[in-house]
């Protein structure tokens, strides 16, 4: 009996050791493959254009250095707003990037980041792998040669940095602004003039006073691009990004070009970045956001008739695109009914708790 127990876990034993042996054999008999990457933004940010690298390292890591994949800044292969083409076309294989960049050619692409008065991180995540999102925003981005992979989020981000105060909405009026996205076009709509500005070109623009007030991400981000330097109010909240997704644009022959177990990796690498940039503004910010303080920054928050006259001017705007866009309607009929699900239920746990936490450990 000794004997027969002895044999069976040997040959379990080898068994198993055969497995892991054969791994690495299994890695060594998969072609080598190099993509290049075209970030959204510039290397200064090590957290935004770090997503990438991050991701990047761990697929090299995971397929013991076959599939490599380069990642260039904003402009180094071709300008943020040409990402998207450039991919499509093949010139370069993917772009870590925020899809919202890209409403000029469809306002439908700003559902693979966000959209004004939004979901939040959890809730965009919740949508996209469990009601359908990822799905919806893949068939629209199918067409084009492209699919999209979820890798990253800024969370709810400032409302930006303003070189005069925001008391009404007149004070809007005629503002010129760097925001991106639909936010640009909620902006337009009550009759600011939005102007879109790679990530690197912002200070000089706001410091020449080409334009009056621009919003990036959060204090991390904010402080390292000096905007505090050039404008003395800093508004909250970012009410056109309140959990603002990037992703890994994706060629879709190139994709289809890679072995299984390569497409495998990089989505699994994609989903940890998708994390990990979520953690480290979170653990960043906070701190960031004392020292900006402490620089003399003045933090102030949006009026709530302001930010009630932007969000009725949203629905408005949306109602406006889903009669004309009928993609756009699909993903707006399904965000929406998931978000308003989701905030209700998150008003019963989540926000009662954090709510009652920040008023016991602000005293």
């Amino acid at each position: 009996m000794e004997r027969r127990k002895f044999i069976n876990k040997a040959t379990v034993g080898a068994a198993a050791s055969g497995v892991i042996l054969g791994a690495p054999a299994i890695v060594k008999a998969q072609p080598t493959v190099r993509w290049r990457c075209s970030s959204g933004f510039p290397k200064a940010l090590d957290t935004i254009f770090g997503a990438a690298e991050d991701a990047a390292k761990r697929i090299s890591e995971a397929t013991g250095g076959k599939f490599q994949i380069s990642v260039a800044a904003a402009g180094e292969i071709v300008p943020m707003p040409q990402a998207a083409d450039a991919v499509a076309a093949g010139t370069v294989e993917c772009s870590h990037t925020a899809a919202f960049y890209y409403v000029g050619k469809d306002p439908t692409w700003a559902f693979g980041s966000c959209i004004p008065f939004g979901m939040n991180f959890r809730q965009m995540n919740a949508w996209w792998k469990q009601a359908g999102g990822e799905k919806l925003f893949n068939d629209f981005l199918k067409p084009q040669g492209l699919q999209y992979i979820l890798s990253g989020n800024t969370g709810a981000q400032m409302g930006g940095w303003f070189r005069k105060e925001i008391n009404t909405m007149e004070d809007v009026k005629g503002l010129k602004m760097r925001i991106p996205g639909l936010g640009g076009r909620l902006f337009q709509a009550v009759g600011a003039v939005p102007q879109q500005i790679p990530g690197g070109d912002i200070y000089p623009a706001l410091e020449k006073g080409t334009i009056d007030a621009a919003e990036w991400v959060g204090p991390y981000d904010d402080e390292k691009l000096g905007f505090n330097k050039v404008a003395k109010f800093y508004y909250y909240p970012g009410f056109w990004e309140g959990g603002a997704a990037l992703g890994w644009l994706v060629n879709d022959k190139a994709w289809a070009a890679l072995p299984a177990e390569y497409r495998s990796i990089f989505t699994a690498a994609a989903h940890e970045a998708n994390a990990t940039m979520m953690a480290k503004y979170d653990a960043r910010n906070a701190p960031a956001l004392r020292r900006l303080i402490a620089g003399g920054t003045q933090v102030k928050p949006f009026p709530r008739p302001v930010m009630e006259a932007f969000f009725k001017a949203s629905q408005d705007m949306y109602k406006e695109l889903g009669t004309t866009n009928a993609n756009f309607k699909r993903l707006h009929d399904s965000y929406s009914a998931f978000q308003r699900e989701s905030v209700s239920w998150m008003r019963v746990t989540e926000n009662t708790f954090d709510d009652f936490m920040a008023s016991m450990l602000r005293n």
